[in-house]
């Protein structure tokens, strides 16, 4: 138990270390980008309106000092920190004056939900499908199931969204290709907006599932195809015991050890595909907020949908990585 506190305790200090740095390394490029956050606003308030130079230098003065742009650099750096512990990255541009970080809280969820639903489908039958591949190499269904998922990999998850919505949403419209949920449904904890909610989420799904299927299959299937290979496994073919409990209990159940902590690194792959499917799609999560305060110039938008990215993903790699020492005696024993 001690050597398992002092593995999370590491763990916890590298977790510590990779927010610090990423969410440090997003605000200086924020920072060194030519776009001026500012100017932006002034330009598009200009355009919509005859403002006289002094409306002008007031607003500009203001804006500045809503985004602490007229203070050096490191002043803006303690201050981003500062904000980032309270919960406060400053309101909104495109919703003035709501919360920046309001607005993430009102995506992340739909992003969570997409993105853990189609991981863990992802996940199940990939292991699945490829421990079943690599125990029985001869059957046809499995290699034909091996083929269409092998070609479906290396396709961008952008380009599966664009063959779907167009299946689905001009050649055969069975499915809603559009938004998060009905125009008709009230949001609420309602057998209606649950239908609604999981109707409208199964093609973005369905395009991180197709594309995430192969790299689980290849993997699952080759870490079996060792295995069979062992003398335990051998021996229990001679002995008799049933094929059920030999792929399940002795092959696939050590195989999958391996296969959970690859989770750590598809999380981020599966994140980044998820925020391009969301655009596509027009789903509500971060991906079409991030596209939209991009498009607007919203700067303290953009900042808090960056921040709450590199903390979610980096905490539920954090997940992962405790879970190691629990699936592997071997871990354990070092």
């Amino acid at each position: 138990m001690r050597s398992y506190l002092l593995f999370a305790g590491k763990r916890l200090l590298q977790l510590f270390a990779v927010i610090f740095f990423g969410v440090s390394g997003m605000f200086f490029i924020t920072y060194l980008s030519p776009i001026d956050p500012v100017e932006q606003v002034l330009g598009r308030l200009s355009s919509r309106s005859n403002l006289s130079p002094e409306s002008i230098a007031s607003t500009r003065e203001a804006l500045q000092a809503m985004f602490g742009t007229d203070q050096p650099v490191f002043q803006q750096y303690l201050s981003y920190w500062t904000r980032i512990v309270r919960g406060d990255l400053g309101a909104s541009l495109m919703a003035f004056p709501t919360p920046a970080m309001e607005l993430v809280m009102r995506s992340l969820p739909w992003t969570m939900g997409l993105m853990i639903s189609a991981t863990m489908i992802t996940f199940v039958v990939g292991n699945i499908m490829g421990g079943l591949a690599g125990y029985f190499q001869d059957n046809r269904f499995l290699k034909a199931f091996g083929v269409i998922a092998m070609a479906l990999q290396p396709i961008p998850y952008y380009i599966v969204a664009f063959i779907i919505l167009i299946i689905f949403g001009f050649l055969w419209p069975v499915l809603p290709i559009s938004g998060g949920f009905s125009m008709e449904v009230r949001p609420g904890l309602t057998p209606q907006f649950i239908f609604s909610v999981l109707q409208h989420s199964l093609l973005p799904a369905l395009s991180l599932v197709l594309v995430g299927l192969g790299g689980w299959f290849i993997g699952m299937r080759a870490l079996v195809s060792n295995i069979v290979t062992e003398d335990y496994v051998t021996y229990a073919e001679l002995a008799g015991v049933k094929r059920r409990t030999i792929v399940g209990g002795y092959v696939m159940r050590n195989a999958m050890v391996p296969q959970v902590m690859a989770l750590a690194i598809v999380i981020g792959q599966v994140f980044s595909g998820t925020i391009i499917i969301e655009q596509v799609f027009n789903y509500p999560g971060l991906g079409s907020l991030l596209v939209d305060a991009v498009n607007y110039g919203d700067y303290s938008t953009v900042m808090a949908v960056a921040t709450i990215s590199v903390v979610a993903v980096a905490s539920a790699i954090f997940i992962v990585d405790l879970l190691h020492p629990l699936l592997d005696p071997r871990v354990r024993a070092e």
